[in-house]
């Protein structure tokens, strides 16, 4: 497909709040990760090094594809790139599996390792976005959208779920939500599937202790403090002792010792300790500023497919942020995710900068 030529400048908005905030995650990883790395490496530097050259360096390749090529051409490329992604996550079952803390989520390639689900999000809201875009009919019949849109989301989630994931699941899940409802679903569909989704998360969590303990320790974390309720009192205390002004950049005193995944989950408490409310609040504002800004973009792609697709990544980013920032301040049970553009993790930085390339190239295009 030939690209038209562009009718708008980039979103120059969208892409600086990317820029800064990836900047922004590389300094903060600086900080969060030097005492770990140090202890484990002797090499202060060990995981910061590792972001530029697994994150940086292939996501900015990621942006810049995304960014210059023709958004409608992923139309094509969306089935046999769900196809590859797919097969990825099937050989996180064979020997090439590489699993950490109790998890069989990565593939060892030797020389690097690669996080199949992370690039799942890319490539299913891709999917999902064109497929619903072949027939805007589609979103409002039970045989031909609600059905295979059920279909379709819960193998994803079930391929997921055993790796075990379950929060990446439910990003998944309420990101295609979101795409789905912007492409016309009905109402009554959206609650069948939220209701379908929460009984079959209840038989999940029912049949697993520790999601159970997860739940239970949320309602009363006082009871576990030294088990299941650790992660997220740590946390807490983290945030607090940040004040308004923080204890000055790199002077955590959580980071190494106390605070579990200071680099990954936990790196908003690194954050909000060593800056304070301030510098949490002006990350969550400009987490803000980029999803109201891409959903506006929404509004005025040209086509249904780019409205489709710029809903679902921009969705994602933001449920997935307010997931983290949310657990780790304890406002709803706590589960591992990473910040977006923040958190120790070159796969999910390569693929999140490649969604905002994806969405700077609508946004040449908008009406």
């Amino acid at each position: 497909m030939r690209a038209p030529k562009s009718t708008s400048s980039p979103d120059y908005v969208i892409v600086g709040l990317v820029v800064i905030l990836t900047i922004f995650g590389l300094v903060m990883l600086a900080s969060a990760s030097s005492d770990l790395a140090r202890d484990r490496f002797s090499n202060s530097f060990h995981y910061l090094n590792n972001q530029l050259l697994h994150g940086l360096v292939l996501g900015a390749v990621g942006f810049l594809f995304g960014f210059f090529t023709y958004y409608r051409r992923w139309e094509k490329m969306a089935l046999p790139l769900l196809i590859i992604t797919i097969i990825l996550m099937l050989l996180i079952f064979s020997p090439l599996k590489f699993a950490a803390k109790g998890a069989s989520r990565w593939i060892d390639f030797g020389v690097f390792t690669v996080q199949p689900a992370e690039i799942l999000k890319l490539t299913f809201l891709l999917y999902l976005a064109a497929w619903l875009s072949k027939n805007e009919k589609r979103s409002r019949s039970v045989g031909e959208g609600f059905l295979p849109f059920l279909i379709l989301v819960g193998i994803v989630m079930a391929l997921i779920i055993i790796q075990p994931s379950t929060t990446t699941a439910l990003i998944i899940f309420a990101s295609s939500l979101v795409t789905y409802f912007a492409a016309g679903a009905r109402l009554r569909f959206l609650v069948g599937a939220v209701l379908l989704a929460a009984l079959g998360l209840s038989v999940v969590v029912y049949f697993t202790p520790y999601r159970l303990e997860r739940i239970l320790t949320f309602i009363n974390p006082e009871a576990n403090e030294l088990s299941s309720g650790y992660h997220v009192n740590q946390s807490q205390m983290a945030i607090g002792s940040g004040g308004l002004f923080g204890v000055g950049y790199g002077n955590s005193t959580t980071k190494l010792r106390y605070l579990p995944e200071p680099i990954g989950d936990s790196i908003f408490a690194v954050i909000a300790e060593e800056l304070g409310f301030v510098g949490g609040g002006l990350l969550i504002a400009a987490f803000g500023v980029l999803i109201l800004r891409g959903l506006a973009l929404a509004r005025h792609a040209p086509d249904s497919f780019g409205r489709l697709l710029v809903t679902g990544f921009v969705s994602l980013i933001g449920i997935q942020a307010f997931i983290n920032v949310a657990s780790v301040s304890g406002l709803i049970p706590f589960t591992g995710v990473p910040l977006p553009l923040i958190s120790f993790g070159g796969t999910a930085l390569a693929v999140f900068l490649t969604m905002s390339g994806i969405i700077v190239n609508v946004s040449r295009y908008r009406r």
